[in-house]
């Protein structure tokens, strides 16, 4: 199936998409250039995957870098952002890191893990999130798409337990928002992939193999970024906005609710 194929007309649309050139992030980043949106593409280090994004743009996109693990990064982030699009329309945080962290390491080093996937993956969703909020309050109108995961429904082994917590509080921060401010114009929904082919997962197929994450799915094929972009789309298009408050699985039928 092509997936490129189809149109949801987001032009005029400001939207920023945070760990935009890897992975979900870089196809929801294509996807929405591509569909006419101007995208704030995030990236931490890797800026040749940030500059095949904007590869065929007309200019209306751009790059933008920080470590989430660094407050004061995240805040230069949403105002450089802020600055360049003037009105952001959508925030898309996608960002997040995926430790293999298993219980048997030394507690300093596991709390050290622990710490660094809260950080980047929950705390500055926080804090982009509050910003956020200032900006879409004020302006009357915003949306956020939250990238959650399957772990939080399902739960996770138990190597990974920091991120299926960062993925908890990032999904009852995605529903407090969706009750607390769908009056004054704010629209909160999650996406909440299962396992999903991208070089963050590969460590993982590498060390257990694909035969353990195909027998565990209903579907033939593993889930890919490109199969999780069109609904980002939809979601971001103002479409689906009754939906607000929502979560949206996309795991292949390996958790159903």
């Amino acid at each position: 199936m092509d997936r490129t194929s189809y149109k949801i007309d987001l032009s005029g649309l400001n939207i920023l998409v945070t760990g935009a050139s890897k992975g979900i992030g870089k196809s929801i980043a294509e996807n929405l250039i591509r569909q006419g949106a101007s995208v704030a593409v995030h990236y931490n280090s890797d800026k040749q995957g940030a500059d095949e994004v904007l590869a065929k743009t007309d200019g209306k996109s751009f790059s933008i870098q920080a470590n989430l693990e660094h407050e004061s990064e995240v805040i230069e982030l949403f105002e450089q952002t802020e600055e360049r699009l003037g009105v952001i329309d959508v925030i898309i945080l996608n960002a997040g890191i995926f430790e293999d962290q298993p219980i048997d390491m030394p507690n300093a080093e596991w709390m050290k893990l622990w710490r660094k996937v809260i950080e980047v993956n929950l705390n500055s969703t926080g804090l982009l999130t509050k910003l956020g909020l200032n900006h879409f309050v004020k302006n009357g109108s915003g949306r956020f798409v939250f990238i959650g995961s399957r772990a939080v429904f399902r739960g996770e082994t138990q190597e990974y337990l920091a991120y299926a917590a960062s993925k908890g509080g990032m999904t009852s921060l995605a529903r407090s928002i969706a009750r607390s401010f769908g009056k004054e114009g704010v629209k909160s929904f999650i996406v909440a992939p299962g396992f999903t082919r991208t070089q963050m997962a590969e460590a993982f197929i590498q060390k257990y193999g694909e035969q353990r994450v195909l027998d565990e799915i209903g579907l033939n094929e593993l889930t890919r970024p490109e199969d999780i972009a069109p609904l980002v789309a939809m979601l971001s298009s103002g479409l689906m906005d009754h939906a607000s408050g929502a979560t949206i699985d996309i795991n292949a039928a390996s958790h159903i609710r």
